[in-house]
């Protein structure tokens, strides 16, 4: 099960993410406005008054509109959605419901769906050069499993 500190470990954990100061959000800086990707679901308990932050859901951005209602559709106890949401791609999620690993994968693609192009292409970038990097490392030879035999390979003919 993720909790609200999960969710905010993993939210600045990506790159250039900023929170909220006066809820629980978390957005990326773009062209002088911070465009959130997660945030606390606000409650109307009364209609007459504000709506209030609920501590155990939280709205997630989702790429469109077509992966928010297969979300919805697909897992209907950690996903739903509300008329104020219509026709936004966002996601309530019931933190309870959703596990660690499961939170920093939807964040990750939250944060990508609000992220500069700039941004996203520099973590590419980088990420592609660490990736590089580790690949051309040199590899310290695998000890032999106890019990086995090593063969040499047959030679041609």
């Amino acid at each position: 099960m993720a909790t609200r500190a999960d969710i905010r470990r993993i939210a600045l954990s990506l790159p250039e993410v900023s929170a909220g100061a006066p809820d629980f959000a978390f957005g990326v800086p773009e062209k002088g406005k911070v465009r959130g990707f997660v945030w606390s679901w606000k409650e109307r308990i009364n209609p007459k008054k504000g709506r209030v932050p609920h501590p155990t859901i939280v709205a997630v951005r989702v790429a469109n509109l077509g992966h928010k209602e297969a979300m919805l559709w697909a897992e209907p106890t950690k996903f739903f959605t509300e008329p104020h949401y219509n026709g936004f791609p966002a996601v309530m999620v019931r933190i309870e419901h959703v596990t660690v690993r499961e939170m920093r994968v939807l964040l990750d693609e939250a944060w990508r769906c609000v992220a500069p192009k700039a941004l996203l292409a520099h973590v590419k970038a980088s990420q592609a050069e660490r990736t590089t990097a580790r690949d051309r490392a040199p590899r310290a030879p695998r000890p032999p499993v106890a019990g086995t035999v090593r063969r040499r390979p047959a030679r041609g003919r």
